[in-house]
């Protein structure tokens, strides 16, 4: 695969540097492994559309959504090598590479609503945060969206004890291993595309997402329940190879962070309304139970999930999670 990507890699640059490049449009390949009807499709073709639009044609943004181009595992050294321009992976996926940083989004119950969470994203960590891409030569342009994850399985869970022993899909992060191993569950690694038929035949009997991503993935049709826990966020950050963003004229880098800029509010805010029009539409194909936790079952889950904070410290830095507490209003751990 790595021969295939470096291929891949030299002809975008050839595509680049070639005689024609004066004349012929940038290309802009922004690769992600989700379907176009959920909060980061509807961004990536929103920036498309601006991106074109404010660059008078001299950008040509081609957007390969449902992983068409490149996996949850490939795609970030494709972005590294350069065959690939853009990319909005989730935080999780910064862990593997080396900047094990972004997993702090990742811990249970970090992030109590949308409008804190905005508040790290938009303000001085968010940006310090971004500052680690570059040395892996990336340069991070904006925050992304996905919403608050929910647990689903074929069996009701309520207590911590239910989880025991459950086998459930996770994106590979070290703090959703400790996470699931905290409830006394079994994770396993696993790329989002190949989520729903683990589920289907028994290969995993649970999953966490948004309900945007259950709904667009059909996982629903295959999971008896869901139980609104809230415990999670997703997110992701738009990523571009730092060499391509480096090069560019001034004013076309300019435009293109204006479309950045307006896409990244348009789909932040499409990213609440999907995910409320998927819990209905989930309601209504009535093949799954929806789970709503009372404020003491809330309460013994996030006291299940505590020791993670620990665990964690030694991986991301304790004074990284004190300082996201303190920006968060969160209570230490």
């Amino acid at each position: 695969m790595r021969k295939l990507i470096l291929a891949a890699a030299s002809v975008a640059i050839m595509a680049l540097i070639g005689p024609a490049s004066a004349q012929s449009p940038i290309v802009i390949k922004f690769s992600h492994v989700v379907a176009s009807n959920t909060p980061k499709g509807a961004a990536a073709d929103k920036f498309k559309e601006l991106a074109e639009k404010y660059t008078g044609g001299k950008v040509k943004v081609e957007v390969y959504a449902n992983s068409t181009l490149y996996k949850d595992k490939e795609e970030l050294e494709a972005l590294q090598l350069g065959a690939v321009q853009m990319l909005a992976p989730s935080n999780s996926k910064f862990g593997p590479i080396g900047i094990r940083e972004f997993e702090v989004f990742d811990l249970p119950y970090i992030l109590p609503d949308l409008a804190t969470l905005r508040k790290v994203t938009d303000g001085p960590l968010g940006a310090k945060l971004l500052k680690l891409l570059e040395p892996k030569g990336m340069t991070g342009l904006a925050y992304w969206d996905n919403g608050f994850k929910e647990m689903t399985a074929n069996k009701k869970l309520i207590t911590p004890a239910d989880y025991k022993g459950v086998k459930f899909r996770i994106q590979s992060s070290k703090v959703l291993e400790a996470q699931f191993r905290s409830l006394g569950a079994i994770p396993q690694v696993m790329a989002f595309g190949e989520v729903y038929q683990a589920l289907q035949t028994g290969v995993v009997d649970g999953q966490e997402n948004t309900t945007s991503n259950i709904y667009s993935q059909k996982m629903h049709e295959v999971q008896k329940y869901v139980t609104m826990t809230n415990h999670g966020y997703i997110g992701y950050v738009v990523v571009v190879n730092k060499k391509f963003w480096d090069g560019l004229p001034a004013d076309i880098r300019a435009q293109l962070d204006k479309a950045m800029k307006e896409a990244t509010a348009y789909g932040n805010g499409q990213s609440a309304k999907e995910n409320e029009g998927a819990l209905e539409e989930i309601k209504k194909a009535g093949k799954t139970e929806i789970i709503t936790l009372t404020p003491e079952q809330d309460a013994a889950m996030r006291k299940a999930m505590e020791p993670v904070y620990a665990d964690v410290a030694t991986r991301v830095g304790k004074p990284l999670i004190e300082e996201f507490i303190k920006e968060t209003g969160g209570v230490s751990h």
